[in-house]
C-alpha cells in the first residue's frame, strides 16, 4: 500500500456561514448518493505547493459527507523527482530534450508505485499531477479514475506532452483548471473547474491588521513602512526576479517601499527551489528591505500557514507575476482578505483577476510597479479592489464548491 496522509472528518456544516443555501443543499444530496463510496486521492507530496494544500482541506471534508476517502503519496526515490520537475517545466513551455534515460527512470519508478497499489481498491481513484499519472500504465484494473493536472498546459513541450498525455489516455477523465489547457488529446474526456481556498484553514482566518503586524515587526519588517510580497515557491515560473524588479521601480517613487518574498523550501518533489533561491538571494542581498522568507527553521514554534496568513494581511499590495500558473492558490488567499492583487495575465490567474476591478494585470516590471505605486498613494482605490477580490472568491473559489465539483463527477463514474 501507498503511504497514507491521516486525515480528520470534517463537517460541512462548519462552512455554512460561507456559501449559498443552493450550494449547500446540492453538496447534502449528491453527496447522499457517494456515501460510502471509496474515494482515493494520490499525489507526490502530504506538504508543500497547492496541491496538498487543497488535500488537506478536500478529504476531511469528503469523509465528514460519509465517503470512505483516503490520500496517499507516492514514496520518493532517488532521482525521480528531478526528472518530474524537468517534466513539469516542460509541460509549461520550457524547452526540454526528454533523453530515454530520464523516461525508463520514470517508467520503472510509477512501475514499483503501481506494485504498491495492486491491492488498494477504490471505487475510484484520483491521480494528481504528472508525478504519478504514469501508474495507469501498469493496473490493468484502474477504472474508474480521474487524472487531475494542476498545471499550466498553455504550450506544453511537445515531447514530454505527448508521453504524458498517452498516460492520461487510461484515465476515465482529466481535470484541468481552464479550457485554455484542453489539449485535442484529451478533448473527449477533459473535464474543467478550478482549485479553491479554504477559508477555515490557518492560513486563510482573518487575522487583525494590529496582530500581523506584530508577528512581522519581529522578523525586522516595519509596520509603519508600505509591504508589498509576493507567497510562491522559489520557481522560475513564479518569476521572483522579476518582482524585485518591480520592487526596485517602485521604490523609486516610495523610498521606503519594503518586499517580502516568501517561499519555504518544504516539498519534496521540488528539487530546484534551492537553485532559484541561491539567485534571488544574490539579486537581493544588498537591500535591507527585502525580506527572503526559506528556511522553516526561522519561524521557530510559527507554523507556516499562520506565517502566510499574516504577510497577506499586513502587505499593502500582493503581487503574483508567474509567467505560468494552473490557477494560482496564493491569488485567491489574497483576495479572500480584501488585498489588491497586481499579477501576470496567464493561465488560471486570468480566470480569478477582472482587470481594473478585483485586481490588476501587469505584462512586466515596469507596469507592476505603476500598479504598486498607485494602489499604495492611493488607499480607497486598494479598498475597492479588495473588496471585489473578496466577493469574486466567496463566489467561485471556496472549497465546498470544489467539493461539489467533484461529488458531481463521482456520481457520473461510479
Amino acid at each position: 500500500m501507498l503511504p497514507i496522509v491521516e486525515t480528520r472528518p470534517q463537517e460541512l456544516e462548519q462552512y455554512r456561514s460561507f456559501i449559498s443555501g443552493e450550494l449547500f443543499e446540492e453538496i447534502k444530496n449528491l453527496a447522499e448518493g457517494c456515501r460510502g463510496r471509496r474515494v482515493f486521492h494520490v499525489n507526490s507530496a502530504p506538504r508543500g505547493g497547492g496541491v496538498a494544500e487543497i488535500l488537506k482541506s478536500l478529504v476531511p471534508l469528503m469523509k465528514g459527507l460519509g465517503l470512505e476517502a483516503e490520500w496517499y503519496t507516492i514514496p520518493p526515490h532517488n532521482g525521480f523527482f528531478e526528472i518530474t520537475k524537468k517534466m513539469h517545466n516542460a509541460l509549461q513551455g520550457k524547452e526540454y530534450e526528454f533523453p530515454f534515460a530520464a523516461r525508463k527512470k520514470y517508467m520503472l519508478h510509477v512501475a514499483r508505485t503501481a506494485e504498491l497499489m495492486r491491492e488498494m481498491k477504490p471505487d475510484v481513484w484520483v491521480i494528481h499531477d504528472p508525478q504519478p499519472a504514469g501508474v495507469a500504465m501498469f493496473l490493468p484494473q484502474f477504472y474508474p479514475s480521474i487524472s487531475r493536472i494542476h498545471i499550466d498546459l498553455t504550450s506544453p513541450n511537445h515531447e514530454v506532452w505527448e508521453f504524458v498525455s498517452s498516460f492520461l489516455a487510461s484515465y476515465d477523465k482529466v481535470i484541468v483548471s481552464s479550457p485554455e489547457f484542453v489539449k485535442k488529446e484529451i478533448k473527449d474526456s477533459a473535464v474543467v473547474f478550478q482549485p479553491a481556498i479554504d477559508p477555515l484553514s490557518a492560513k486563510n482566518q482573518l487575522l487583525p491588521l494590529e496582530s500581523a503586524n506584530e508577528t512581522l515587526r519581529s522578523f525586522g519588517i516595519n509596520p509603519d513602512k508600505p509591504l508589498i510580497a509576493q507567497i510562491s515557491r522559489f520557481d522560475p515560473w513564479k518569476n521572483p526576479l522579476g518582482v524585485i524588479e518591480a520592487y526596485q521601480l517602485a521604490k523609486k517613487k516610495i523610498p521606503d517601499l519594503q518586499l517580502a518574498l516568501v517561499g519555504f523550501i518544504v516539498a519534496q518533489d521540488d528539487p530546484e527551489a534551492e537553485r532559484i533561491y541561491r539567485r534571488v538571494r544574490k539579486k537581493a542581498e544588498k537591500d535591507p528591505d527585502i525580506f527572503l522568507f526559506a528556511d522553516i527553521t526561522k519561524l521557530g514554534s510559527l507554523a507556516i500557514d499562520v506565517f502566510v496568513g499574516t504577510v497577506q494581511t499586513a502587505a499593502d499590495v500582493i503581487l503574483q507575476k508567474s509567467v505560468r500558473e494552473g490557477f494560482g492558490m496564493t491569488v485567491a488567499e489574497a483576495m479572500w482578505k480584501e488585498k489588491p492583487v497586481v499579477a501576470g495575465e496567464v493561465g488560471g490567474i486570468k480566470l480569478q483577476i477582472e482587470d481594473g476591478k478585483n485586481g490588476f494585470f501587469a505584462s512586466n516590471s515596469k507596469e507592476a510597479a505603476s500598479r504598486i505605486v498607485e494602489l499604495i498613494e492611493n488607499p480607497d482605490l486598494a479598498k475597492k479592489i479588495g473588496e471585489a477580490a473578496k466577493t469574486t472568491v466567496r463566489e467561485k473559489f471556496l472549497i465546498p464548491r470544489l467539493l461539489r465539483d467533484y461529488l458531481r463527477l463521482f456520481k457520473e463514474l461510479v
